[in-house]
């Protein structure tokens, strides 16, 4: 891993010889210590405090923000008490991106953490006068429920909320006393000018907010202090630099090392996405059906999420009672079965609600590692889609690296989606590719892989693209029928 502060926009760095990361998930939040001088996790030095969102009907999915935050600053008491906060020059966070808390004029929290699966908003109609595409292209973000642009207006129509901040912004308000987000915070929420990197007035007008309800966008180099408060509690950490959060899939493509626009980032876990990091000056022009949002002050990262990834393994190795977590018997690309995986619906642009998911071609000789291998490779087709569109738009068949928990699982996954790509792959040796992303943007350095080349055996490439006329149109029938 080398160190170039030109990559985040100068910047000293720290004076200790380890970091320390916030991971702030939404499943848990978790504290853990890296290498200042390659970002890889010092052994034993993590704590994690799980969380249960709460779901409820309506569409609620929620978390409760004075848990959340004592939760992680026990997460920290933990690291002290096993000797691992000294040393420490630099605090670094990475975080869950779209979360939001509705405050009052006091600046306390009026809401739980709403979260991105939250699908309570509120439906615009902005008249033929709006171009959504042009605001697609300026934001990265469409008016979708995930979004700023339609939370706002829900919140104000159930409340009076005097302002607005995202679970990042709160967590780095309770450690530092300051409530300011970073660029890449800010773009999460689509209510960013990705170009200039401020709040954008027609996505402010579209929510009926104002941006000093919204909380200050600071330069990636700004850096804060622990509060007395924490300094007491935690003396080690009196004077360590606390740097702003980065989102989530910004600090995995980083962390996974997918830093420049020459490689795409393929990181599998809970659902997955395939994402490429590149300058914000000179972007190219964004398709429809990607996203974009900003990694620091000079980069962006352009992509597309899947509903369906380790959410899907999950299910089927438990629904169906398997004995094993891979389908090592199966052939890749030999399934005759076809799996559309809608299970979880779509991510914008596209419509398709969950409940969605398709399998197509049973017969009663199919058994349960069938229906697995058709599933892992339909979620592998899906990033494929996505995988070929980065090609188209940068100009070049992109090196490709694979990373998160679903990859470490699953050495046959590794296969078929390097299968499915057609090309050589390089595995993330680091399972904590968010901290160590948060890390590498904050202090810029840029990580390696570290992990094993695979190369597509040309025989399971063969029968995955003739597999692919298949899955197209069986994957067509299921969108059409999404929509009745």
């Amino acid at each position: 891993m080398t160190k170039t502060d030109d990559d985040r926009g100068g910047g000293a760095g720290p004076q200790g010889h380890r970091v320390l990361a916030l991971d702030l998930g939404t499943s848990s939040a978790r504290a853990l210590v890296l290498s200042a001088a390659d970002a890889t996790p010092v052994p034993g030095a993590l704590a994690r405090y799980k969380i249960s969102p709460t779901y409820a009907t309506g569409g609620s999915a929620t978390l409760d923000l004075h848990e959340y935050v004592e939760g992680l600053l026990g997460c920290l008491d933990e690291l002290q008490q096993n000797g691992h906060l000294d040393d420490i020059g630099a605090i670094v966070l990475s975080s869950q991106w779209h979360s939001i808390v509705a405050l009052d004029n006091k600046g306390l929290a009026l809401t739980p953490v709403i979260t991105w699966a939250d699908t309570r908003s509120v439906e615009l109609d902005l008249g033929s006068s709006f171009d959504e595409h042009a605001f697609h292209a300026r934001t990265g973000s469409w008016l979708h429920r995930l979004y700023w642009t339609r939370r706002i207006p829900w919140l104000l129509s159930e409340g009076s909320p005097a302002g607005f901040a995202g679970l990042p912004d709160l967590v780095l308000e309770r450690l530092t006393g300051e409530r300011v987000t970073s660029v890449s915070i800010a773009s999460g929420t689509g209510t960013l000018d990705l170009a200039r990197g401020v709040y954008d007035e027609e996505a402010l007008e579209i929510a009926g907010a104002k941006a000093e309800w919204l909380p200050q966008i600071v330069p990636t180099g700004w850096t804060g202090s622990l509060s007395a408060e924490f300094a007491r509690r935690w003396p080690g950490l009196v004077g360590v630099p606390v740097y702003p959060p980065t989102g989530d899939g910004a600090a995995s493509n980083v962390g996974t090392g997918g830093y420049d626009e020459t490689t795409a980032a393929v990181t599998v876990g809970t659902s997955a996405a395939v994402r490429v990091v590149h300058p914000i000056a000179d972007a190219p022009e964004l398709p429809w059906e990607l996203w974009r949002y900003r990694v620091d002050d000079e980069r962006a990262v352009t992509g597309m999420a899947f509903s369906a990834a380790g959410n899907l393994h999950a299910w089927l190795t438990g629904v169906l009672q398997l004995t094993s977590d891979e389908p090592t018997d199966v052939e890749i690309g030999s399934s005759r079965v076809i799996a559309i995986p809608f299970q979880a619906g779509t991510r914008p642009p596209a419509t398709v609600p969950s409940g969605s998911g398709v399998y197509f071609g049973l017969s009663f000789d199919d058994t349960g590692d069938d229906l697995l291998a058709a599933s892992l490779q339909g979620a592998s087709l899906e990033i494929d889609r996505g995988l070929r569109m980065l090609d188209a738009l940068f100009g070049r068949e992109l090196s490709v690296v694979l990373g998160g928990g679903g990859i470490d699982a699953s050495a046959w996954w590794r296969r078929c989606l390097t299968a499915t790509f057609a090309r050589p792959t390089t595995v993330c040796a680091e399972a904590e590719v968010g901290a160590r992303g948060a890390a590498a943007v904050a202090l810029g350095l840029s990580p390696d892989p570290g992990g094993e080349h695979l190369k597509p055996v040309d025989a399971e490439v063969e029968r995955v693209a003739a597999l692919r006329p298949r899955y197209a149109a069986v994957r067509e029938l299921a969108v059409q029928a999404s929509a009745h």
